[in-house]
């Protein structure tokens, strides 16, 4: 099935388009960066999943999403240093035949994920 994220901003109740993205690989010593990506307007990659099913492999992953300078490009006075920066999201990958779903939901002083579906 694959792996797909969506993140909401909740200060503003929209999805949280432009916000930057990297997704890496963290099996073995070395984190492996996939891709990088800016997310759409409705908050998701645009260009659908983030790894497709042939793509996708058991093991380990993070997302990271540049929380700080999606809120400081909408212009949202923010203290210096932020209180989020960067958000990671560790998160494993037991049976790559299914679909993994990360969501995000996000303001400049708090987050939450799950494993979405």
């Amino acid at each position: 099935m694959g792996l797909s994220t969506h993140v909401l901003d909740t200060m503003h109740g929209t999805p949280a388009a432009g916000m930057a993205v990297a997704l890496w690989a963290t099996d073995g010593t070395t984190p492996r960066l996939i891709k990088e990506l800016t997310l759409n307007a409705d908050g998701r990659n645009p260009d659908g999943l983030l790894l497709d099913a042939s793509s996708l492999q058991r093991g380990t992953y993070r997302l990271v999403f540049d929380v700080a300078g999606y809120f400081k490009a909408l212009g949202v006075a923010l203290p210096e240093p932020n209180f989020l920066g960067l958000v990671s999201l560790d998160f494993g990958v037991a049976d790559p035949a299914a679909h993994y779903h990360v969501p995000l939901l996000v303001s400049p002083w708090s987050y939450s994920t799950y494993r979405g579906s």
